[in-house]
């Protein structure tokens, strides 16, 4: 039987995936379909994409109002505002990760807004679908 000491040890090393309900790969690409476009699930399962390409906690993702994570190895953030984010609205976050534009582009335009040396990190990962 575990010590309550180790327990603790545990739960305060990684929490971050407790209460997450995963998207299934196939509920994920349905939602990405035309005929059955369903957005917060669509935007949600991309962004479980980005955490799993890109673990860890120095860069929170945003787009409001469907999701945020944090992603990006580096130092971990716990409270407050991070110094690493990155906020995008639904319609560019979907066209980047599918390909239909890019960060440059969008980040000209005003349509992504980072702050912080490690957001730069995430202009790698898209499009999502050659990774």
């Amino acid at each position: 039987m575990e010590s309550v000491e180790n327990l603790a040890n545990l739960v305060y090393r990684d929490n971050s995936q407790v209460g997450k309900k995963r998207i299934s790969k196939e509920v994920g690409e349905q939602s990405l379909r035309s005929e059955s476009f369903d957005e917060p699930t669509a935007v949600r399962y991309l962004l479980q994409r980005i955490e799993d390409l890109l673990p860890g906690r120095s860069v929170e993702l945003r787009v409001p109002p469907h999701g945020a994570i944090q992603c990006v190895e580096g130092l971990n953030h716990r409270r407050g505002t991070p110094p690493n984010v990155v906020e995008v609205s639904a319609d560019v976050f979907l066209n980047l990760a599918l390909g239909k534009t890019t960060w440059q582009a969008e980040r000209e335009k005003g349509r992504v807004i980072a702050s912080g040396e490690l957001s730069s990190a995430l202009q790698e990962i898209f499009p999502l679908g050659s990774n």
